[in-house]
């Protein structure tokens, strides 16, 4: 018997969620099981890289600022594969030695750890407040960011104001 949503005899399908990388279903019509897999590389591979020719920023910095941020965020969480140096190539279309040398920057600051023959694994996060604190204040940060353009700031002085005020925070801290 095929599946199809008209199929009335296809109303006591049910499907399980995704455990170990394997969701299944069964059809009780017919008693026999439907397995999709799905690896957690596939569920989680969200992660998507910019780069901004026009920053002044290397590359290969840009791309470690990206993974970090994502890291912070909770895109990419602890035991996250970061996608292989060919995909990061493809999508960005950069040398594949820069990549390289961005996965070997998280590597030396000890976030992520590279093993032979299977991929570049994260190990740690950075320091700092955990993923909900920073979303709740990314968030906080757009709106404010969304009002300083309403009133007519446009990004170069939206950027100086934010660099002034950090540096005026760094200052009252080691005072």
């Amino acid at each position: 018997m095929e599946f199809t949503p008209a199929s009335h005899e296809m109303e006591s399908y049910l499907a399980a969620p995704v455990a170990n990388g394997v969701a299944s279903a069964l059809d009780f019509s017919c008693l026999r099981p439907i397995v999709l897999y799905m690896t957690s590389e596939v569920l989680r591979q969200t992660v998507s890289f910019h780069l901004n020719p026009n920053s002044g920023v290397p590359a290969y910095l840009q791309l470690v600022q990206q993974i970090k941020q994502a890291l912070r965020m909770g895109t990419l969480k602890v035991g996250d594969k970061l996608p292989t140096v060919k995909d990061v190539v493809a999508e960005v279309a950069i040398n594949p030695n820069t990549v390289m040398k961005a996965y070997w920057e998280l590597e030396h600051e000890g976030l992520v750890e590279g093993r032979q023959g299977v991929g570049t694994f994260v190990v740690q996060r950075p320091k700092g407040p955990p993923p909900d604190v920073q979303s709740r204040l990314a968030d906080s940060l757009g709106q404010w960011v969304a009002a300083a353009m309403a009133e007519g700031l446009d990004d170069e002085s939206i950027e100086s104001m934010l660099r002034g005020i950090l540096r005026s925070g760094q200052a009252e801290r080691t005072a």
